[in-house]
């Protein structure tokens, strides 16, 4: 959808995408693994953190969504309970059980997609 500013305005008509909730495209990045001492935390949804459960940290989706996470031929089904990662170059935080699945301890490259 174009909008087309009136004639009088400086600025030029710039095209805007608009996506609706269900049209979230697949992000790719840097994962990161939350240390263990991390445990028990509060995190930003009010829950404590469990390195053992598979949860993770989201800039953008909401709390409760579902994300799967891929790194290679492995993949991991995971629900957002914080927001985050605040570094740099990183798109999600997993817990480390959720790492370990996906093949990493540290940093990983990995696909998010919300399902």
């Amino acid at each position: 959808m174009v909008f087309h500013l009136p004639a009088r305005s400086a600025l030029l008509a710039v095209p805007l995408l608009i996506l609706t909730a269900g049209t979230v495209a697949a992000e790719s990045g840097i994962a990161a693994a939350y240390p263990h001492s991390y445990q028990g935390r509060r995190t930003a949804s009010g829950e404590r953190l469990n390195p053992h459960a598979m949860t993770c940290a989201h800039r953008r989706h909401p709390f409760g969504a579902m994300l799967r996470v891929s790194a290679g031929e492995r993949s991991i089904v995971c629900r957002v309970t914080d927001r985050g990662p605040f570094t740099r170059g990183r798109v999600i935080d997993l817990t480390p059980v959720g790492a370990r699945a996906l093949g990493f301890s540290g940093l990983g490259r990995v696909t998010i997609e919300r399902i």
